[in-house]
Formats: structure tokens, C-alpha cells, sequence
């Protein structure tokens, strides 16, 4: 199969699986489809591999037609030239890893494909393994051969649903930077399904937010991290600090001036605010600079705020923090902080602190 493919797809359905999703993977991109359980992230991947039919709209890969309702196509889903890789795996128990790679290359001669299958599985690094069946291979050794499988016959578009989910941690995380070093090699589209954020930081070229079968956001990870659409994309992804407050003046030359409970916060000019507007905002973690004792607050948008740290829990090298400010008790603000900042300043629960709410890092929402 040729490679520079891309996927485009515009997809609807209603009832008790609801889904309204419109989107296009590049060649060599991988979209990661995040939402908690019910959002329709399997639904649309199994939508896009032909194995669920109740949805309405087209699926294009390059100029070859999957689907289109006007037109009556539904192309079975052996036809599509698909690589998927399940949670489960999904390999053939009584045939060995070396033949579970042969099957997806039954079209080529015994020893071209052979061949080649010995090569994938070197490539996954499973050397030697060839003749072991999926019973006498690791979790993460079977996730290797499967994801083999997958790309053994250059598909046109590559479908992952939660492949990592179950190995252990320290599996998972060589699963993912393998997965990354094969994407440099292999051209085509790649969508993951995913509840793990940060297995979406991590391999992603754009997260797709969605929730009740709705897409919410689609951008950068980098990107949806320091600027989420909406209140709703920033709690699904776990986000805190979220508050409410008004616009007391918006202009080029001082900034924009938000209340937030009768202190008066300062961050650099956004469009599309109004003086006496009512906003969600957020302060991201990065927004948030707890002082020296002996350091000065200095300049005009670093909104100094006192406090009381409500919350001290350590967390392997970091330790969680709520400070309830003097001015809004009912509003902690959370964020985490380096262990050796903890011991270094002595900090304690119940102790008195100042810190800053950088106005360049705070995010409003329109």
C-alpha cells in the first residue's frame, strides 16, 4: 500500500450512542481522541474501521471513498486496509508470533514474507522470539507483536484503542517511545484512543477533546494545556483553578484589570473582552510563583496574593499545595511544587505565604 495517505472524515449518529465529530489526519500525524468513558472515542474509531454501521456521513483515505451515506458506500471493513491494535491484543493463541505477522501478508511469497516479518519483529525488538506463541510472551512482548501486525502491511491509516492500558507502568512507557521512534519511519495517519492524558501529551500531534459524542477542541498539546476552549475541556482534563470574575477595563495601554472577589488582578490586552463582562478564568499551574520571604514583588502584572496554606501532601518528589488567599478563602488556589522548594523554605501547613498570579499566564474564557 502506498503511504501519504491522509484520513478525512465528517461522522453523525444519534440515539443512545450520539456522535458529531468532523476531522482530517495528515500523513505521518497521530490524533489522540480523549474523553472520559461514553464520549464516543471507541464508537468513531470503530466507525472509521467499518465494524460499527449506525453512523451517517462520508470517510475518505486520500481519494478512496469508505463511506458516504448520499451515495450508498459502505465498504466492508477488510477492504479498507486498516492497522488496529486493541487493548486485548487480539493475536491468534495457537499460532506463533512470527506466523501471526504472516497473516496480514498472505498475498506475498513464502519467503519474501518470511522475510519481512522476521525484520518487523526486529524491529520491535523480539529477536529470537519468533517461534514463542502469544502464551509465552509478556504483556508488553504481545502488545509488540500486535502493533507489528498492524504496520507489517503498510496500511493506509493506523487505529489504536487504549493499545497500553493494560501493561504496568514502566512497559507502557517503553511501548510509547517505541510507538514514537516507528511513527519517524511510517507515513500514515494514526488515531489513539485514549483516557490518559498523559499518554496524549506524550505521542500526540493534536489532542481531539471529546465529550457526549461532541468534539469540544482539537489543537496542539501544548496548546490545549495552556488554552482550553471552555470551562468543560478544562475540568475533562483535570484542570483546577477555575473562577469567576468581572472586567473592570480592557485597553492597549493598561492591560486588562479583572476583579476576582475585590482584588484587582492585571494581564496583558485580550480582544473580545468588555468592561463589566462576567468571565471564567483560570490559573494554570505555570501561572503561579510562590515567593522568598525576602524576594520583592515587582512589576505591575504579577498580582501579588497572601494566603495561608491550607494543604501540604507530599508526592514523590513534589508536594500538592492549597493556599486559601486572604482576600477569597472559599477559592484555594492548587498547584504543585518541588520537594526540595518545600524543605528549603520550611514550608508547613497552617503557615502564612505570598504569591503571584502572573498576568501573562492567565487564561480567560470568552
Amino acid at each position: 500500500m502506498s503511504e501519504h495517505l491522509d484520513l478525512r472524515f465528517q461522522l453523525k449518529a444519534q440515539g443512545d450512542i450520539p456522535l458529531d465529530v468532523e476531522l482530517h489526519c495528515q500523513p505521518g500525524e497521530l490524533l489522540a481522541l480523549l474523553g472520559p468513558s461514553g464520549s464516543g472515542k471507541t464508537t468513531l474509531l470503530r466507525s472509521l474501521a467499518g465494524l460499527y454501521t449506525q453512523v451517517k456521513g462520508e470517510i475518505y483515505s486520500g481519494d478512496s471513498c469508505w463511506q458516504s451515506t448520499d451515495s450508498g458506500i459502505q465498504l466492508a471493513p477488510e477492504k479498507r486496509q486498516l492497522g488496529m491494535v486493541f487493548q486485548s491484543y487480539a493475536l491468534f493463541p495457537h499460532l506463533t508470533a512470527l506466523d501471526n505477522l504472516l497473516i496480514p501478508l498472505q498475498g506475498l511469497p513464502k519467503k519474501q514474507a518470511t522475510q519481512l516479518a522476521r525484520q518487523w519483529l526486529e524491529r520491535v525488538h523480539l529477536k529470537g522470539l519468533e517461534r514463542r506463541k502469544p502464551s509465552e510472551l509478556s504483556g508488553g512482548q504481545r502488545q509488540r507483536v500486535a502493533l507489528a501486525r498492524a504496520l507489517i502491511a503498510r496500511p493506509r491509516a493506523l487505529l489504536l484503542d487504549e493499545p497500553f492500558s493494560a501493561v504496568d507502568q514502566a512497559t507502557r512507557q517503553k511501548l510509547r517511545r517505541e510507538l514514537a521512534l516507528l511513527r519517524q519511519e511510517i507515513a500514515v495517519p494514526t488515531l489513539l484512543v485514549t483516557h490518559d492524558l498523559e499518554e496524549a501529551l506524550q505521542l500526540a500531534d493534536r489532542i481531539c477533546v471529546l465529550h457526549r459524542g461532541q468534539l469540544l477542541q482539537v489543537a496542539q498539546p501544548e496548546c490545549l494545556m495552556q488554552r482550553p476552549a471552555s470551562p468543560t475541556v478544562a475540568r475533562l482534563l483535570g484542570m483546577q483553578n477555575l473562577f469567576t470574575g468581572q472586567i473592570l477595563g480592557n485597553s492597549q495601554e493598561e492591560g486588562l484589570r479583572l476583579d476576582w472577589q475585590g482584588q484587582q488582578l492585571t494581564l496583558p490586552f485580550k480582544e473580545g473582552f468588555t468592561t463589566g463582562q462576567e468571565v471564567t478564568w483560570m490559573a494554570p499551574p505555570h501561572s503561579l510563583i510562590m515567593h522568598r520571604p525576602d524576594r520583592p514583588v515587582t512589576g505591575d502584572r504579577e498580582n501579588p496574593i497572601k494566603g495561608k496554606i491550607e494543604e501540604l501532601i507530599t508526592l514523590g518528589p513534589h508536594a500538592s499545595l492549597a493556599i486559601r488567599p486572604q482576600h477569597a478563602p472559599q477559592w484555594p488556589l492548587r498547584f504543585y511544587v518541588p520537594q526540595h522548594f518545600v524543605q528549603r523554605q520550611q514550608l508547613a501547613q497552617g503557615m502564612q505565604v505570598s504569591l503571584s498570579l502572573m498576568g501573562k499566564g492567565l487564561h480567560l474564557f470568552q
